[in-house]
């Protein structure tokens, strides 16, 4: 039985390589030399009697023949994967029997802003499914295949993986209510006269035209790289700041922040979720997945504007 398996290491030398299209970076992963995963390449290919990479310039792409056989490696390597995490599970203390672990990576912004107050529900509801979140802060998505699902910026085009558009979202003006309330009559055209909030990833420009203002963006006062940053500093006062709506429901809902005006416009990039199909954790996958969708659903509403265009405060 197995007697036509090769060594396991050349097994995940493939899979690494074909993930990463490079030997060094598959060498680097898996703490082996660069000549070591070109040996088993090559000895690999002896056995099968067909090439399994060919070189494009700098990269190492897989054949056809490649690419099946290391995702085929990829979905049995997962399964006993997760075949062990479930007899770890089952033989700790107090561990139940079963247990998945399901990765999922999560752009920085939605999982500290939104997804991390909300996991206890998911664990509740799923108590045999353990999240492994990894926050991802680029744009770019990352390798599709280095973790079971993943909500990101882009779409994943690659063929054999499912890609779900999470929501329709917008962007909103924030700020904490006493900074209204330090201008007597406020309306969206003092705006300009508060402290403008400067997001390193977003122009003020798009809000100001659906405002009616001029676009002039701010020329002082501190940058903010990160979204999460850069709300706690419209918590704390510090002035006006444009954000995801979904990223702060839950302090609009609490009185933390107000929102500035009735201008919404559309984010430059959505969320996405994405996964392989076939996945050997397809169920948690979906389990997660429809978890997400009724929590969205469940998030609290955008009540009415609290100061409009044109308009002053009663």
């Amino acid at each position: 039985m197995f007697s036509h398996l090769p060594p396991l290491q050349s097994l995940r030398a493939l899979e690494a390589a074909a993930r990463h299209r490079s030997f060094t970076r598959a060498a680097d992963e898996l703490n082996l030399t660069h000549s070591a995963v070109s040996h088993h390449m090559r000895s690999l290919e002896q056995q099968l009697g067909t090439a399994l990479f060919r070189r494009v310039g700098a990269r190492m792409i897989p054949t056809s023949v490649g690419a099946r056989l290391a995702e085929r490696v990829r979905i049995g390597m997962s399964e006993l994967d997760e075949a062990f995490t479930e007899a770890r599970a089952g033989t700790a203390a107090g561990g139940a029997p079963g247990t998945v672990r399901l990765e999922v990576s999560v752009m920085t912004d939605l999982a500290s802003q939104w997804m991390i107050p909300r996991l206890a529900r998911f664990s509740e509801r799923h108590p045999g499914i353990d999240l492994m979140v990894r926050v991802h802060a680029d744009i770019a998505a990352p390798d599709p295949y280095s973790v079971d699902v993943g909500v990101w910026h882009q779409r994943v085009e690659e063929t054999g993986f499912v890609t779900r558009k999470l929501l329709d979202d917008y962007v909103i003006a924030v700020c904490h209510p006493d900074l209204i309330a330090r201008v007597p009559g406020f309306t969206v055209a003092d705006t300009p006269r508060l402290p403008m909030l400067r997001f390193a990833h977003r122009s003020w420009r798009d809000w100001l035209v659906a405002a009616g203002l001029p676009p002039h963006e701010p020329t002082r006062g501190p940058i903010f790289d990160d979204s999460g940053l850069l709300l706690r500093a419209a918590i704390a006062g510090q002035g006006v700041a444009t954000t995801r709506s979904l990223l702060v429901r839950d302090t609009l809902a609490s009185g933390e922040l107000v929102q500035v005006g009735d201008i919404r416009i559309p984010p430059s990039l959505e969320y996405h979720v994405s996964w392989r199909e076939n996945h050997p954790r397809e169920r948690a996958i979906h389990a997660f997945w429809q978890w997400m969708q009724d929590e969205i659903a469940a998030t609290a509403p955008l009540g009415p504007p609290s100061v409009r265009a044109g308009e002053r405060p009663a």
